[in-house]
């Protein structure tokens, strides 16, 4: 009886156990280890506990599946993941298929405005960078070369003051393509737009005289539980314990006696 019980109890634990650990959804995956590491840091400052799993695709970050809508909301303000962006080596790697001038030029634009992004990405503040650069061309022969021009957006948080940064980002987007140095603004144009800021209201769980929150009240109601079940181990074990079966029969045949 008394192995019984303590098969049972254990058997209890591991579902506890099991339930409190088994929760867990992926929330990215294929991540950089930078960017995995960024996401962890960020979902911890607003007390989310974080997972970061090595798989052979990458790195995923997992977290409980409660907290699945708040951590989505919150790397989405900051700005998390990061975009990938295609550098001007990577895009022109050495391959053995000719390409033709049209294509030569559609990589190459796309190459530079991703440079000019990750650039402008490295700024404080800066959430999200986008870059359209249009590059000097004549579309007829005999007809005027049209002029280079480019679009530049920039999300941002409060940190970041737009007044004072436009100037440097129009003059580094300037130098950095060809045909934009000394032009307009009417050929440079750079829109700010300030990033929705996330307002983490956290609910709280009343327990008795204290207020917990959602993360903290499940890890003391696992401890309860855990505490729970030692105690009903303790009880079993103090029930079923041979010296007070045999003081349970000995009490019982001396009732018998005693009718007699």
């Amino acid at each position: 009886m008394k192995t019984l019980l303590l098969k049972w109890l254990a058997c209890l634990a591991l579902v506890l156990l099991l339930a409190g650990c088994g929760d867990k959804t992926v929330l990215f995956s294929g991540l950089a280890e930078n960017d995995a590491n960024d996401i962890i840091a960020e979902l911890n400052q607003h007390q989310i506990a974080a997972q970061k799993l090595i798989e052979k695709s990458g790195i995923s970050v997992a977290v409980d599946a409660e907290n699945i809508e708040r951590s989505v909301k919150i790397l989405d303000s900051a700005g998390l993941p990061r975009k990938a962006r295609t550098n001007l080596g990577e895009v022109f790697q050495k391959s053995g298929v000719i390409s033709s001038p049209m294509e030569e030029r559609a990589r190459y634009i796309y190459a530079l405005s991703q440079e000019v992004e990750s650039t402008l990405a490295q700024i404080d503040g800066v959430v999200v960078a986008r870059v359209h650069v249009v590059l000097p061309e004549r579309l007829a022969p005999g007809e005027p070369v049209q002029p280079a021009s480019a679009s530049v957006f920039i999300k941002y948080h409060n940190n970041l003051d737009p007044d004072s940064i436009e100037p440097r980002i129009r003059q580094m987007v300037a130098t950095s393509i060809p045909g934009l140095a000394g032009k307009s603004d009417k050929d440079l144009a750079i829109v700010f737009v300030p990033a929705q800021t996330y307002e983490d209201r956290i609910e709280v769980v009343q327990m008795g005289p204290f207020q917990l929150s959602p993360a903290s009240y499940s890890t003391v109601k696992w401890i309860f539980s855990l505490l729970a079940i030692v105690v009903l181990a303790a009880v079993g074990l103090t029930l079923f314990r041979p010296g007070r079966k045999l003081r349970l029969g000995k009490a019982k045949n001396a009732a018998a006696a005693g009718e007699k």
